[in-house]
């Protein structure tokens, strides 16, 4: 029986342990890699290219449906969905299946280290099987028609009104951006300047996301609900499935989370927020847009720009990709690009009297 070489993608250091230590000690099973996420998986399958990948969903810097997506659109592997998020009949179950993943198997969110070990001649079964399946080619996805944020707000017309003693800040980003936000926004004293947050993220995320940053930080940190105020010392962030607008009322600042369609293929869109910016708050923003993939925030923050504000972007040294901030800067977008761990300083500096 050939051997049947195996890489775990898990950003769970446990996982990857047990599974590691079950797997190995399965006949006819060699692990060849346990790596945090598909970026890492990438880099390890150049190296030598597994019979069978098994799969976490939930990881920082790229997702596993993506991931699986991408795999079997260009070269087609047996995959094992191993992950909390795949519960029976689950949305992510239809999806992962749906991607091309040979099996799904379902882990609880407690008692995981066990449930792996009382699993593991079950598991080692499914990944015997999975290396016997060919795989299909499934294409990848035709993408909707990519709308901009005129779908959603309609083009910037009379400017804001003038300044006033409120600033607000209003940061995009996307791959990467849950530990770069956790970098800035741990760093920001209890007075700042209110913030709107744009991170691409599914719906059901944001509001776990925004409680551990919560809890974490000096500043108020908390999912953005319809009529928030924006305060000093708040952040509100963006509800995944939902887009999130800047409204002004007299001196005070609120967001309005209102449906709509996907704009650049996100929703929530930062080009969506950073239009809103634009159109209620002028010179009284600054817009930050920060490291992740595609071009989503570029013409909004060059809409702020024109009304006004002030701009920054992450510059590439610091980012996880540098797509976001490159187009923005490319676009004129941008007034200046910083580190990642400079852009709370600048916020404090700039919000300050």
């Amino acid at each position: 029986m050939r051997t049947v070489r195996v890489l775990v993608v898990d950003d769970s250091a446990v996982v990857r342990q047990v599974l590691t230590g079950l797997l190995q000690e399965s006949p006819g099973v060699e692990v060849i890699g346990a790596v945090a996420d598909p970026l890492l998986a990438m880099d390890r399958m150049k190296q030598q290219w597994p019979d069978v990948i098994v799969l976490d969903v939930e990881m920082p810097r790229m997702d596993g449906i993506t991931f699986l997506r991408k795999l079997m659109a260009e070269r087609p592997t047996p995959v094992v969905v191993c992950s909390t998020l795949t519960e029976k009949g689950a949305r992510t179950t239809v999806e992962a299946m749906a991607a091309g993943a040979v099996a799904v198997v379902a882990k609880p969110r407690l008692g995981l280290k066990q449930f792996l070990l009382d699993s593991g001649g079950e598991l080692a079964a499914t990944v015997r099987a999975a290396a016997r399946a060919r795989p299909c080619r499934v294409a990848a996805a035709v993408p909707a028609a990519k709308l901009n944020a005129d779908a959603v707000l309609p083009p910037t017309g009379a400017r804001a009104m003038g300044q006033t003693t409120e600033r607000v800040v209003a940061v995009g980003t996307s791959t990467g951006g849950t530990q770069a936000l956790e970098a800035v926004l741990t760093r920001l004293p209890r007075v700042s300047p209110g913030l709107v947050i744009v991170q691409h993220m599914p719906e059901h995320f944001t509001a776990a996301f925004a409680a551990r940053l919560d809890g974490l930080c000096e500043i108020e940190v908390k999912e953005a609900r319809h009529h928030d105020r924006v305060l000093p010392g708040r952040a509100l962030i963006a509800p995944g499935g939902k887009h999130t607008v800047l409204k002004r009322s007299g001196a005070q600042y609120m967001v309005d989370v209102i449906a709509g369609p996907p704009v650049n293929r996100h929703r929530p869109s930062v080009d969506v927020l950073f239009r809103s910016m634009a159109r209620a708050a002028g010179g009284n923003a600054l817009g930050i847009v920060m490291t992740g993939m595609g071009d989503d925030g570029a013409a909004g923050l060059l809409e702020m720009r024109q009304a006004g504000a002030r701009t920054l972007a992450q510059d590439e040294a610091s980012c996880v990709v540098y797509g976001m901030p490159k187009e923005a800067v490319r676009r004129g977008a941008v007034e200046r690009s910083l580190p990642l761990e400079s852009l709370a300083a600048e916020i404090v500096r700039w919000g300050g009297p």
